[in-house]
C-alpha cells in the first residue's frame, strides 16, 4: 500500500509542471521581437507629431523675439503687441542683429528730438527714449536688413513690433501739433479720425459739433480702434461735417481737437488736366502767361513740369505753383492745383509751343496751347 502511493505521488510531481505551464504558453505565446514592436509602435507617433509642434512654435517665438525691452539689472523681455508705461519714464528697446532698421513715431524726426537715441552695436540694434511724454505713444518696431552690395530689402522672418502707451491721466489723447485737423472721406477706403488715446481702458465716444450729437458706432460702419481711432468703414457724404472725440478715465472727461470731414467723390487716375493762354497771339514786350491747371483728390499731389520755346536758350521765365481746396456742392470738395509760367518782354524766340506736363501716382497728363507773335 504504501508503496502504490509512494509510486503515485511520483508521476503526480513529474505531471503537474506540464499541466499548469501549458495554458500560460498559450496565454503568452512568446515571438521574437513582440515585447519591442508594440512599445515602439505607440511612441514614435506621438513623438513625431510633438517635434512638428514644437518645430513650428520655435519658429514662431525665433520671429517674435527679435525687439526685446532692457529691464532693470541687464534682464531682458520680450514684447507683447502693446505695452503700457508711465508718461516720464525712459525705456530702452533691443532688436537682434547687425543691421538693424527702426520705425517709431515721426514726429520725434520730424523735430529732431535729442530724447531719442539709436545706435547699431555689433550684435543688436538700440533705441533709447528718455523722459518719455503722451506724444511719444505708437507703434515702435524694427526689423533686419538683408543688403547685397548697395542694394538692401527687409527680412521678413527678422520682425518685431510693439505698441506703446506712455500713459497721463493729464493727457488721455495723444498730443497733436494743432488744433484742427482735416480728414477726408473717399467712398473707395476707410477714413481714419485719430483721436488715438494714452490710456487704452479709457472710453472713448464720437460726437458731433453740430447738430451737437453723439455719433453712434455700430463696430460695423463705424468701429473705434486703440491704435488708430474711430474708423468709417465705407464713408459717405453723410458723415461730413465737424467732429470731435471724448474720453474718460478714472477723472473728468477730455475733449480731443476737432476734425473737419471733407467728402470727395474724384475719380482716380492721372491728373485731369487743362491748360489755357492768356493769348495766342502776341506783341513784343507784352507779358504773357500759360496757365496748367489740375483737378483732383485733396490729398493728391501733384508734380508739373514744363517745355517752353526759349527753355534750350535758358530763356528766363518765372513759374509759380499753388493748389486749393474747392468745395463742388452737396459735400463733395476737390482739389485745384494749378502751375504758372510767366513770360515778361515777349520775344520771336518766345513764340511756340507751351507743353505741360502734370504728374500723381496714378500717372502723368500732357497738354500743349500756341503762343504766337503778331
Amino acid at each position: 500500500m504504501r508503496l502504490w502511493v509512494l509510486l503515485s505521488l511520483l508521476l503526480l510531481q513529474e505531471t503537474l509542471p506540464h499541466v499548469m505551464g501549458q495554458p500560460a504558453k498559450s496565454k503568452h505565446p512568446k515571438e521574437p521581437g513582440e515585447n519591442k514592436i508594440k512599445p515602439v509602435n505607440k511612441r514614435v507617433k506621438p513623438k513625431a507629431s510633438k517635434m512638428k509642434e514644437r518645430e513650428s512654435v520655435d519658429s514662431s517665438l525665433k520671429s517674435q523675439s527679435i525687439l526685446t525691452q532692457v529691464m532693470d539689472k541687464g534682464h531682458f523681455q520680450k514684447l507683447a503687441s502693446t505695452l503700457s508705461l508711465s508718461a516720464g519714464q525712459s525705456i530702452e528697446l533691443r532688436c537682434k542683429g547687425s543691421n538693424v532698421t527702426w520705425n517709431y513715431p515721426s514726429y520725434l524726426d520730424t523735430f529732431k528730438d535729442s530724447r531719442l537715441s539709436i545706435k547699431q552695436l555689433d550684435r543688436y540694434g538700440q533705441l533709447i527714449l528718455a523722459n518719455s511724454t503722451a506724444a511719444d505713444t505708437g507703434e515702435y518696431s524694427c526689423w533686419l536688413q538683408l543688403c547685397n552690395g548697395n542694394k538692401c530689402r527687409k527680412d521678413e522672418t527678422k520682425t518685431g513690433s510693439t505698441y506703446i502707451f506712455f500713459t497721463d491721466k493729464e493727457e488721455l489723447f495723444v498730443p497733436t501739433p494743432s488744433y484742427f485737423e482735416i480728414v477726408y472721406l473717399n467712398p473707395d477706403k476707410p477714413a481714419v479720425i485719430p483721436c488715438r488715446v494714452t490710456t487704452p481702458s479709457a472710453k472713448v465716444t464720437l460726437h458731433r459739433e453740430f447738430p451737437a450729437e453723439e455719433i453712434e458706432t455700430d463696430g460695423t460702419d463705424i468701429v473705434y480702434d486703440v491704435k488708430k481711432g474711430f474708423v468709417y468703414q465705407h464713408p459717405t457724404s453723410d458723415h461730413k461735417g465737424i467732429v470731435y472725440c471724448k474720453a474718460e478715465s478714472q477723472g473728468a472727461p477730455q475733449i480731443s481737437i476737432k476734425y473737419h470731414l471733407l467728402y470727395v467723390e474724384v475719380p482716380k487716375g492721372p491728373p485731369s488736366t487743362t491748360i489755357s493762354a492768356s493769348s495766342s497771339r502776341a506783341d513784343v514786350g507784352d507779358s504773357v502767361h500759360v496757365i496748367c491747371t489740375v483737378l483732383g483728390e485733396p490729398d493728391v499731389d501733384v508734380n508739373f513740369r514744363w517745355r517752353y520755346p526759349g527753355q534750350e536758350s535758358e530763356r528766363p521765365v518765372i513759374i509759380q505753383n499753388f493748389w486749393r481746396l474747392i468745395n463742388r456742392g452737396i459735400g463733395h470738395t476737390t482739389r485745384i492745383s494749378k502751375s504758372i509760367v510767366l513770360v515778361e518782354g515777349f520775344e520771336a524766340r518766345d513764340a511756340g509751343n507751351y507743353i505741360c506736363i502734370a504728374q500723381n501716382l496714378q500717372g502723368e497728363t500732357t497738354v500743349a496751347t500756341k503762343v504766337e507773335l503778331n
